[in-house]
């Protein structure tokens, strides 16, 4: 593998809306980001990805972009972009934005000109097809539940959204489209931008020529899975993309890749990949139903453990995946992989381990370091998250009750990691002085930034020593390149695996609140890691307490 100068970095996702308010208005900005700047260098965070911050009208909370060359300002202005940009390199730290080119805004000047003339220039900017009574385009259903195709304004004509129907889909292949989002990426990469990550790109290529596929629901429609397994050739845009723009400044762009083939991992991910990086989903994807979320099997340990050490082999060393446990479009992470009545201190540091100690770029989602945790919503009219409104009334539509669909939209909402970020056990958690734009989860007077920064064993400080174990001169190497081979794969409730280089270190942890006995096949030199401040050992026998996590160092 050709090293790269992301390859030894950690990453932190912030969503601006819920960062920090430095103005008051229950809305974050950028101006709070900075303000925050040096909590992010204290943790030993490198890389920073910002969720959409452009010129919206916030029908997806920033996923439908009306200008790309603008910051909202409900965020802030181009000049304070221009200072985080800059403040945010003084402390070695590069900022990612979001690149969301599927679809723009219905807003966007472009979808604007295509309603006034739909057969010119930017009429081709689209998919439009001609209206027919009683009979759509085709059945596909948007992501976002009902048809993937609405009434162009003012014409005879249908556009495609597959996400929002105020997120018309951008035609790819239109040469003068693409031509108009490569200028921007660039333009973008001129101020000082480190690089993308990559919104929904799987969506870019649409099998031609369009046509229905089997319904998998009594609506009639079909997921879009259905074409997204039948269109070929994504390739040629993606490879054109990335010599246009990020390799010519050298950039990390990372992807949100759904549905890839794994004989195409090395055109996404290797040496000269399309992207120097992409996601693991395997662990968020998984138990996932086409009927929706209330039909979702909900995932063990053993569960878990098969995700990522399937994810791990698949990639092997093609190239480097970004592992995560949340992010924006997820509930939190420790709501999520630990049994329910679990969360506790120990799992919460023991899944932080497991996750971040796998080969690849660790990414951490803002609140993580604090093991935040879903909120409790009394109520469907408190949910904001368009998503959840789709799957409340899909489970009502199944025949569950109104308590029922809540808990299961309670237990899968976005707006879970959407909550503002607990700062303080002060009023709003200190996000803002004024009213949030979402609820603040009540549970930040015990959950919070200044109750853990001091604490030498909070969860805050456990992320700590993972990100400056990753950095330690001595283990960098290792954890960075080593091999990852799994161990101890079929007993129950275990996580185990080696990471082999110029040493060989051991991750395990004990996966439930029973305890339970490994033995290493060999002594072991240190310990680099503990979530308890013992380790119960007779020989080469540990006996791992509830959710203990350890990394090992082993003799040789």
């Amino acid at each position: 593998m050709i090293k790269k100068w992301w390859h030894d970095k950690v990453a932190y996702q912030i969503y601006p809306k819920s960062f920090y308010d430095s103005n008051g208005d229950g809305i974050g900005d950028i101006p709070g980001i900075i303000s925050k700047l040096d909590y992010l260098a204290d943790l030993g965070i490198d890389i920073l990805w910002l969720s959409p911050c452009y010129q919206s009208p916030l029908a997806d909370q920033g996923y439908d972009i009306s200008d790309y060359y603008n910051i909202d300002p409900r965020f802030g202005t181009m000049e304070d972009m221009e200072q985080l940009i800059a403040e945010a390199k003084k402390r070695n730290i590069c900022i990612l934005m979001d690149l969301v080119v599927n679809h723009c805004s219905d807003e966007h000047e472009w979808f604007q000109k295509a309603c006034q003339d739909p057969e010119g220039k930017y009429g081709k900017y689209f998919y439009l097809r001609e209206k027919k009574e009683g009979k759509l385009p085709t059945n596909w259903r948007s992501y976002f539940g009902g048809p993937a195709w609405d009434d162009l304004p003012g014409t005879d004509k249908q556009y495609l959204h597959v996400f929002h129907k105020k997120q018309p889909d951008l035609n790819w292949e239109n040469p003068e489209v693409r031509e108009e989002i490569y200028k921007n990426i660039n333009w973008w990469l001129d101020k000082g931008l480190g690089g993308f990550r990559i919104d929904a790109i799987s969506n870019i290529k649409k099998a031609l020529p369009f046509h229905d596929y089997e319904p998998d629901r009594e609506d009639g429609l079909c997921s879009m899975d259905a074409m997204l397994q039948e269109a070929k050739g994504i390739g040629v845009f993606l490879g054109e993309m990335r010599d246009r723009t990020f390799k010519k400044y050298d950039a990390f762009a990372v992807g949100e890749v759904f549905n890839e083939k794994i004989e195409e991992l090395p055109e996404f991910i290797g040496d000269d990949g399309y992207f120097s990086s992409m996601f693991d989903f395997n662990e968020t994807i998984f138990g996932g139903s086409e009927k929706g979320w209330y039909d979702t099997t909900p995932i063990t340990p053993d569960d878990y453990k098969k995700c990522c050490f399937d994810a791990q082999a698949k990639v092997a060393n093609i190239g480097f995946l970004s592992n995560i446990i949340e992010n924006h479009d997820e509930p939190r992470g420790v709501s999520r992989y630990i049994p329910e009545g679990d969360c506790c201190i120990e799992s919460k540091k023991l899944l932080a381990a497991l996750n971040f100690m796998l080969r690849g770029l660790p990414f951490i989602y803002q609140g993580q370091e604090l093991g935040m945790e879903n909120v409790p919503i009394a109520s469907i009219d408190e949910v904001d998250d368009i998503a959840s409104h789709d799957e409340y009334q899909v489970a009502l539509e199944a025949g569950l009750s109104p308590d029922e669909a809540l808990k299961i939209v309670s237990k899968y909402s976005r707006d879970n990691a959407r909550t503002p970020m607990q700062w303080t056990d002060g009023t709003n958690a200190g996000f803002t002085t004024g009213t949030p734009w979402l609820k603040v989860n009540p549970n930040y007077h015990s959950i919070n930034v200044a109750a853990q920064i001091e604490d030498a064993d909070s969860i805050y400080s456990f992320y700590k020593k993972l990100i400056a174990l990753r950095k330690n001169p001595i283990y960098k190497e290792t954890i960075v390149y080593g091999a990852l081979e799994p161990v101890w794969v079929e007993q129950h409730n275990l996580m185990a695996y080696y990471r082999k280089g110029e040493q060989i270190l051991l991750v395990v942890g004990n996966y439930q609140r029973e305890e339970q006995e490994i033995t290493l096949p060999k002594a072991y030199k240190d310990v680099l890691l503990n979530n308890y401040h013992d380790i119960a050992k007779e020989n080469r026998t540990i006996r791992l307490h509830a959710y203990q996590v350890l990394v090992l160092e082993m003799c040789m």
